[in-house]
């Protein structure tokens, strides 16, 4: 009967990837959305909004520098003429050059702002205005003219007139985007942090330690304020609900076991008939074993993680067993495979186990309890498998057998148990981190199945260096 553990991890890590999107990266990716839709957004908007002016702008500084110059060149004399176009030249970085009938030039129509400060341009200096970028393979910002019959070309640098590139909006947005990202990481960690000290308030709550993290209760915000002393007021009754039960149980136990103890010991001095003395012991053994199954139960959850050798754990609980005549157990436990757990409370899951198998899985011909106990490595982790050949279990009761006080057998009639045995099998196991699985094939067994951390062997100590 294979274990339907084995396929535990992947299960684990598929639900994990699945499941796992914590709510800071949640708020983040949100936020980063929202930000990186508003900034482009605004850069679009932006974009459209000065494209116009830009244009007219330009087209209004070219077309009063083309008017500033055609007037300076009409109202000055041939030697101041020259004397200017220099200076133009030299100073203001523009070139006064005579127009030919024969130059080749290109229009200045390389993009849409181009076009518009074309169209502006011939509306401000006439019709006759011609706009090249480039005139006999001279790149440039050129600008034809009339000078009475005379025609010129004005040459000017067009970095001064340039648009915003694409490589300075590129700059612009990732600026934009990586401080909007940054702003957005903080304000997502400063909202999730209440929450997140919540759950790991509340993991260590439902861990058992009560104190170990207390909320602050002096908070700002009011709602998370109420929240925090809800929480720790929570935590103080559940830690004054578990130490009255710890109280209690312990009362119950001395309460009940010393009448116990005297029942016991009138039993053997007063009854006379060997018979129904040797009954009544047995009864009272059972009503003080009922009473250890229910303090095992109620036990805190406190446990002491350290590398345990499995072997020695099922040879210690299958010991004071194996000469029972209405039962025999085979092992097949390697000697050196090693658990992460505690050992009394593996000892007690494996005892359990052992007497559960006992009890219920009798085999119906030979009225013997043949129980196997297998264990083996598997990746990072142990499966252990405590397996009978009795009856079996019905599937509609498989999943209520770790209920606690749920037992098989509807009639209870006899004190043979309390219906806690496989349930302090469960705890126990989840207080150690690992996982619990029954199957049963009604007529062929009932098997339990354990999944436990593996732990690695120590390594061994390197031989010490020889002194010379």
């Amino acid at each position: 009967m294979p274990s339907p553990l084995e396929g535990t991890p992947q299960t684990k890590r598929r639900v994990g990837l699945k499941l796992g999107f914590s709510l800071f990266w949640r708020t983040f990716f949100l936020l980063a959305l929202l930000l990186f839709g508003c900034t482009v957004a605004w850069l679009q908007t932006f974009r459209a909004l000065e494209y116009e002016p830009r244009a007219i702008q330009t087209a209004h500084q070219i077309a009063s520098l083309v008017n500033l110059t055609r007037a300076a060149l009409v109202y000055s004399d041939a030697i101041t003429r020259v004397s200017l176009i220099k200076t133009l030249a030299d100073q203001e970085g523009v070139r006064i050059l005579p127009r030919e009938p024969n130059d080749r030039f290109e229009p200045y129509t390389s993009g849409a702002l181009d076009q518009r400060v074309t169209e502006e341009l011939i509306d401000q200096l006439g019709e006759g205005t011609t706009v090249a970028s480039r005139v006999n393979d001279e790149q440039g910002l050129w600008i034809g003219f009339t000078i009475e019959s005379d025609t010129y070309w004005l040459l000017l640098d067009p970095t001064r007139f340039s648009r915003v590139g694409g490589r300075t909006w590129l700059v612009w947005l990732i600026t934009a985007m990586a401080l909007s990202l940054a702003g957005a990481a903080l304000i997502t960690r400063f909202i999730n942090r209440p929450l997140k000290q919540l759950s790991r308030a509340t993991r260590q709550v439902r861990e058992g330690e009560y104190e170990a993290h207390r909320l602050d209760e002096r908070a700002r915000t009011n709602e998370i304020r109420a929240v925090n002393i809800g929480f720790n007021r929570m935590a103080d009754q559940l830690a004054k609900i578990e130490q009255d039960r710890a109280i209690m149980l312990a009362g119950i136990s001395h309460d009940l076991r010393t009448p116990l103890a005297r029942l016991r010991l009138e039993t053997e001095m007063s009854v006379a008939d060997e018979d129904a003395r040797n009954h009544m012991a047995a009864d009272i053994a059972q009503l003080d074993a009922i009473i250890d199954k229910f303090l095992d139960y109620a036990r805190p959850d406190h446990v002491d993680f350290k590398p345990v050798l499995l072997r020695d754990v099922v040879d210690a609980c299958t010991y004071a067993v194996q000469e029972y005549d209405d039962m025999k157990i085979k092992v097949e436990v390697p000697s050196d495979l090693r658990v992460m757990a505690d050992e009394v409370e593996l000892t007690r899951v494996i005892s359990n186990l052992v007497e559960n198998a006992r009890r219920y899985g009798k085999t119906p011909t030979t009225g013997v309890a043949d129980v196997t106990i297998q264990a083996q490595a598997h990746d990072e982790a142990v499966l252990i498998k405590v397996r009978d050949h009795g009856a079996g279990v019905a599937a509609a009761t498989l999943s209520q057998l770790t209920k606690p006080f749920f037992r098989g057998d509807a009639a209870r009639t006899s004190a043979a148990g309390a219906g806690l045995g496989l349930s302090i099998v469960a705890k126990n196991i989840e207080r150690m981190g690992g996982t619990f699985a029954l199957t049963s094939t009604p007529g062929r067994g009932f098997a339990a199945h354990i999944r436990m951390p593996r732990a690695m062997p120590p390594k061994p100590a390197a031989a010490p260096g020889k002194k010379g």
